[in-house]
């Protein structure tokens, strides 16, 4: 550790090194943790790229943190932990495209506070607004609306510093492939700083939630469920085979807050909450639990509507109650009554599943989330990694396991094995921020074929050494396993932890707590991209170079990028190495 503080007192001596030894990282939903070994919190581009520089030549991995809400390893390390709530700026609002260039901390809520004070509003949200904007676009969140596609489809531009420390920006009409390959990242990219996004004019939504038997909400599928108002989404319970539909269109209408509910407060939380840890004990009583928690809230007899008037930015959202486990898929639109009919028959011991695993003492909890979006209306290209339905409309269902007071439920993994065959079967692909447990790495490039060979080629380009890689890649995407990516980290263990959940230990391949190197031999960044060319070329992978990366900002790099800077921005990277031997 003495020589990392060598090495960051030596490289940008005015560049303020923001680090902590004793953070303890966990998901939200503290299903797991982790003990990273430097925990950064930068206030400024220098200060990211000079985190970036430094880890470079300590050998370290690089993840970037937000909220920690994807239930999964995915931001485990015990390498360094970048956290950029201190990087959370406003940078520029422009009223007349409608668009904030925001740096890429900031939480969507604070972007959504920015916005409405210049009358403007994120189009589309997610159940949540706790995430940073480049956490929820780097892995594909999306709301409920047939009008709408990916969180990710209204941004404009993008910066992003690589592991080299050079700053690049991105956007359809530059750098289109890097910027494809950033718009759903994964972290594995390098370090997203600003994000050009296109907002919409402020506005109330009046919505409508209803109880209606599952065959009502089946019957009108493929008519007025989905197409009625903007947005929509349904709650299904399995058991009682019924489903709260909640729709919203947009309102001149002032805001009128929905009744007051005793038992939708925290009488029903505790209540659900202990009710859920029993079950664990005694899972058969999860039917009659479902049919009383959801009778009290939403009413034992079907038809029972409830109405409110809210600004968009909040009627959009939903409480997530507790910590929970959640493995969502997509799949084609019209695949919606067959999954459903299916799924509903194996959790209720049915015939006509078709599911090779048996479902007899298993019980599940409710309710299973069913939601929409369409990407395939959007003309311009796609990110190589969206797992939306190409072809038409997009259905999402996650299927919700509750951790009451941080315990697991005891039906999850048949639960998981048998939900994700089905969605496999159906032709769908997984969220990529949550639980899906038993899908390979082979059937993932199976589903995502040339698209993840081509994100993965920019990947490697953009971070020849695996900087941004770690054992959720390798597991889940088979990347990092070359010994070529010398910076990527592997799992050593994972142990049960007091609290619950599971304790993360990882490694970096190349890595020791004292290996400081001043230089290195590296891929060379290199391409003939021409000024006017506005797309990322690919290197040879055989490119190299005797010089280290912190070479390659002198002044052949001037002239020796795989990246255009626009027009009038300066060139940034690494300064203090500039003209180093």
């Amino acid at each position: 550790m003495d020589a990392i503080i060598r090495e960051a007192a030596r490289l940008d001596p005015d560049v303020t090194f923001r680090a902590s030894k004793s953070h303890t990282h966990y998901t939200w939903a503290k299903t797991f943790q982790s003990r990273p070994e430097l925990y950064l919190r930068p206030q400024n581009l220098e200060e990211i790229q000079k985190i970036v520089n430094l880890a470079r030549r300590c050998r370290r991995r690089i993840v970037v943190v937000g909220c920690g809400h994807s239930p999964s390893d995915l931001t485990c390390t015990s390498s360094w932990m970048v956290n950029l709530d201190d990087f959370s700026r406003v940078v520029k609002v422009d009223k007349q495209k409608k668009t904030l260039l925001v740096q890429a901390g900031i939480r969507i809520r604070q972007l959504n506070k920015e916005a409405n004070e210049n009358g403007l509003t994120i189009p589309n949200l997610g159940s949540i607004d706790e995430q940073s904007i480049a956490g929820a676009i780097s892995t594909a969140t999306h709301g409920s609306s047939l009008k709408h596609g990916l969180l990710s489809d209204n941004v404009r531009s993008l910066q992003i510093v690589l592991s080299n420390g050079r700053a690049v920006r991105c956007s359809n009409e530059q750098n289109q492939d890097l910027f494809r390959a950033g718009l759903i990242s994964l972290g594995a990219l390098g370090i997203i700083t600003e994000i050009e996004y296109q907002m919409t004019e402020a506005c109330n939504i009046e919505w409508t939630q209803t109880l209606l038997p599952l065959s009502d909400v089946l019957n009108r599928w493929e008519t007025t469920l989905w197409t009625e108002r903007e947005f929509t989404r349904v709650w299904w319970m399995p058991y009682m085979k019924r489903a709260i539909v909640w729709s919203a269109e947009k309102t001149p209408k002032p805001l009128c807050p929905p009744k007051y509910s005793f038992y939708g407060g925290p009488v029903g939380f505790h209540t659900y909450h202990t009710l859920l840890w029993v079950s664990n004990y005694v899972p058969w009583i999860l039917p009659s639990v479902e049919w009383f928690v959801f009778g009290m809230q939403y009413g034992f007899k079907t038809g029972k509507s409830t109405t409110g008037v809210e600004p968009l930015q909040h009627g959009l959202l939903m409480n997530c109650l507790y910590s929970q486990f959640v493995n969502e898929w997509a799949l084609p639109l019209e695949k919606g009554p067959e999954a459903i009919g299916r799924l509903s028959a194996w959790i209720n011991n049915e015939p006509g599943s078709d599911i090779p695993f048996s479902a007899n003492g298993l019980y599940v909890h409710c309710p299973i989330e069913v939601r929409v979006s369409d990407t395939s209306r959007n003309n311009e290209p796609r990110p190589f990694l969206d797992n939306t339905n190409a072809n038409g409309p997009t259905l999402y269902l996650n299927a919700t396991l509750y951790r009451a007071y941080l315990n697991d439920p005891p039906c999850r993994d048949r639960y998981y094995e048998a939900f994700e065959w089905l969605m496999r079967d159906l032709g769908g692909k997984p969220h990529y921020a949550k639980n899906f447990m038993y899908t390979s790495s082979e059937q993932m490039q199976s589903m995502f074929g040339e698209n993840l060979t081509k994100w993965a080629k920019i990947r490697d380009e953009a971070d020849p050494k695996g900087m941004f890689l770690g054992e959720w890649h390798q597991r889940t995407l088979g990347l990092g396993k070359d010994a070529k990516f010398a910076l990527s980290e592997h799992e050593v263990s994972r142990n049960n932890a007091r609290n619950g959940g599971k304790i993360w230990v990882g490694e970096v391949r190349e890595s020791s707590q004292s290996d400081v190197r001043d230089a290195f031999t590296d891929t060379k960044i290199d391409s003939n991209v021409s000024e006017a060319s506005s797309d990322y070329k690919p290197i040879s992978p055989s490119a190299s170079s005797a010089s280290s990366f912190d070479m390659i900002h002198g002044a052949e790099a001037e002239k020796s990028t795989v990246f255009n800077l626009e027009d009038g921005e300066e060139e940034s990277g690494d300064e203090t190495d500039k003209g180093q031997k």
